[in-house]
């Protein structure tokens, strides 16, 4: 017998399973889907930096490289954007079966079902690269090796399974892809009304026991070529044919698309993107058992697999793509900027430009680190679950920001479409990557912080698995154990979070990292105040926080800031801290304690009990948010990473599909470079008041070598800031009948004026 169990920690316990809200089954398998990481050490309030920087940074294999510099730059070089979306409206024949021939769809799948058994790191820097040549063959490439019926079957398949359907995938033979939105409950499975009832049925001539399926999905990338569905439903037994319960749960299984029953729809054009993406339906598509994923014994158990296997498909598809979008901005709009001359100037030099050229440069920065260590981490073997959603949601959101800005810095340039528009497609397609793979309003709101504040916490998961225990003395006696290692944490947590507050950080544990020793502390000063406020808010408003979703929201900025501003310190430090890229470094560090000590202000002032918002003010935040974001210095220096030929230029964007044409980058890239060589000449020139390198030359001012240079470089600019016009009879069929625009109008006039 335990006097503190008996005495103290039951009525606790008693008060605590009485307000603790139900869990759905969908809510549970969800918490249990993946694993935590550095989100858990970040949820500690103290976390341990030397682990951190132990972590061993994702590297390629020598087979790995040879693919990225074989097959991936031979892919690259069959692209053409501009016929694949505004021509052909398709990938063609011959990428396709380059896709395949070279096992594109099999990065994911092992060696031993003829797969290529790439490193997830791979399997992201493949993505990062196509998708720097066209967004269509990076969508396209990257669903079969994301959430899929690939990844399910290496996860969750039986080995039967394996050997039959995986070579099939790998080779191409077989494309797949996977049907879980539904027109009435989008992608929330728990909600769907597809169903599979169990029932005994012919197929291939025998009978068996096994699903009839009925079902209506859209927005499925692939469906339209699909040979092979992956397909999630809710399973029934009515006539308890495999047990005594009726409703099985959420069930997914492999569909293929040939079967009796089965219709695949027309093409969706998502955002004007031309991969192909469409509805299907099945109405009483029978399958055997065994073509669950998993068999049988995986009845009832798809939601948790998919949670699970979509860790792995949201913390590298989409941030691989927003990395590379936004590595993409930073050097086109670098490149343009200093070319482009506006007043007699180049666009450069002015602050106007050089504010979002910062942005631009710095979040690429961050984007591609944050990627790199979230990849060292699946690597590892991991799964994270929440880092996946920050990674989700963040990567996308900020590679919106800098296309953006790169529009803005390129103006009318990249309003005109045509062949040599080079930013207008990425543009376009931004809305896609927000909106798939989980809504980011919702990532925001209820994933982030709602699911990180019970796997990431170091004792609250335990609390509540004690509290939802059947055997009440069983449950009481894990209560006690877990609850009272909180109560020591929490305080521990309030001490610690007050002095490092009080004190600006002054000695807070970080690592010895030269000119980022100091980000380290502020860093551990967040990470306590986030642990001590995310205690407070539980405490306070127990089952109910998961209502308050802008509360949510904020924690979960937080937490979002400390795992991607982690990652920023862990690349400056893998790559040797560069002193060049310090700049980018100092920004995102200068934005993101802005953005951390905006939302502890703005918790405080929103808790519900305002006794404890008051309390944690004080204890926090006694003179309110005072990081104003990056100084100018700053924003000019980093602004420059990307206005000269540089290895900082490079190291920032690195591994980009740069093909060697005569197209809209290669053109840029080639007035960058002559506009750089022609610096010195061009000042010689504006300082001699001359326009006319000829003059020039003639006077002295220059050599006819550095006028040819001035010349060269003038051509490619006049290149470069072209855009594009058509013919009206190739944008419309209503002119063709006539020789021009002007004769259409003639002959309209002259019909009105008839009739």
């Amino acid at each position: 017998m335990s006097f503190r169990r008996d005495f103290i920690t039951k009525p606790i316990f008693s008060w605590a399973r009485g307000v603790l809200p139900t869990m759905s089954a969908t809510e549970r398998e969800a918490l249990e889907a993946g694993d935590v990481w550095w989100d858990a050490d970040l949820f500690t309030g103290n976390p341990d930096w030397s682990k951190l920087l132990a972590f061993a940074p994702a590297k390629l294999t020598e087979e790995e490289k040879a693919f990225l510099n074989g097959p991936v730059d031979e892919l690259c070089a069959m692209l053409d954007e501009w016929k694949i979306n505004w021509e052909w409206r398709d990938l063609p024949p011959e990428v396709w079966d380059f896709i395949k021939r070279n096992k594109f769809f099999g990065m994911i799948i092992p060696k031993e079902f003829g797969g290529l058994g790439f490193s997830p790191y791979a399997h992201s820097e493949v993505v990062r690269k196509v998708s720097s040549r066209s967004l269509t063959a990076a969508v396209t490439v990257m669903v079969p090796n994301s959430l899929g019926p690939g990844e399910l079957l290496m996860r969750f398949g039986t080995r039967e399974q394996q050997e039959k359907w995986l070579p099939r995938l790998a080779s191409g033979h077989d494309i797949p892809c996977f049907g879980l939105t539904s027109p009435e409950a989008g992608s929330d499975a728990a909600s769907m009304i597809d169903t599979g009832i169990i029932c005994k049925g012919n197929f291939e001539g025998r009978e068996v026991l096994g699903l009839k399926l009925n079902w209506h999905k859209r927005y499925i990338t692939l469906g339209p070529v699909a040979t092979l569905l992956g397909l999630a439903f809710k399973a029934y037994d009515p006539d308890h044919l495999v047990g005594q319960q009726e409703e099985l749960g959420i069930t997914v299984a492999l569909i293929p698309t040939h079967l009796p029953g089965v219709s695949i729809g027309h093409r969706h054009l998502p955002a004007m993107q031309v991969f192909q993406n469409g509805p299907n339906w099945g109405r009483d598509v029978f399958i055997p058992l065994d073509y669950i994923i998993g068999g049988e014994a995986r009845l009832g158990q798809g939601w948790k697999m998919l949670m699970t296997a979509l860790a792995a498909g949201r913390g590298i598809s989409l941030p691989s793509l927003s990395a590379a979008g936004a590595a993409y901005a930073a050097r086109t709009s670098g490149a343009y900027a200093r070319i482009r001359e506006q007043f007699g100037i180049s666009i450069s030099k002015f602050e106007g430009i050089e504010e979002p050229l910062a942005r631009i440069a710095a979040t690429a920065y961050l984007l591609d680190a944050a990627r790199r260590l979230t990849c060292a981490a699946l690597n590892q073997g991991h799964h994270p679950a929440v880092i996946s959603g920050i990674m989700k949601l963040h990567a996308t959101e900020r590679m919106r920001i800098a296309i953006d800005d790169a529009m803005d810095i390129h103006g009318g340039k990249a309003v005109i479409d045509g062949p040599q528009n080079y930013l207008g497609q990425l543009h376009r397609s931004v809305p896609v990557g927000i909106t798939v793979e989980g809504a980011n309003i919702l990532t925001r709101n209820l994933i982030v912080f709602g699911q990180g504040a019970i796997r990431a916490h170091p004792y609250l998961l335990q609390e509540m698995n004690a509290l939802g225990e059947p055997d009440r003395d069983k449950g009481l006696t894990a209560f006690d154990a877990a609850f009272w290692k909180h109560v020591g944490h929490s305080f521990a947590t309030l001490f610690r979070a007050w002095g490092r507050s009080w004190t600006g950080g002054l000695f807070a544990p970080a690592p010895d990292a030269g000119e980022a020793t100091e980000f380290y502390r502020q860093l551990s000063r967040y990470s306590s105040a986030f642990a001590l406020c995310a205690d407070m808010a539980l405490l306070t408003l127990g089952g109910a926080l998961k209502r308050k979703e802008m509360l949510s929201a904020r924690f979960g900025d937080i937490l979002s800031e400390l795992y991607l501003l982690s990652a920023a310190l862990k690349r400056w430090q893998d790559e040797g801290q560069q002193k060049e890229d310090l700049a980018a470094l100092e920004w995102c560090m200068a934005t993101g304690f802005k953005t951390i000590e905006n939302r502890f202000a703005e918790i405080f002032a929103n808790l519900p009990n305002r006794v404890v918002g008051w309390v944690l003010k004080v204890l926090i935040q006694p003179f309110g948010a005072r990081v104003t974001g990056p100084s100018d210095r700053v924003v000019h220096q980093c602004a420059q990473l990307v206005l000269s030929p540089s290895a900082a230029r490079d190291r920032l964007t690195p591994d980009l599909a740069l093909v060697e044409d005569d197209r809209g980058v290669a053109r840029l890239e080639k007035a960058f470079r002559l506009v750089a060589d022609a610096e010195d000449a061009a000042k010689q020139l504006r300082a001699a008041r001359l326009h006319d390198w000829k003059d020039a030359v003639a006077k002295g001012v220059i050599t006819q070598s550095e006028g040819e240079k001035l010349a060269a470089a003038h051509e490619a600019i006049a290149k470069v800031i072209e855009v594009d016009d058509f013919a009206p009879e190739a944008l419309s069929p209503i002119y063709k009948k006539s020789a021009n625009v002007h004769q259409f109008f003639q002959e309209l006039g002259e019909q009105r004026a008839a009739s």
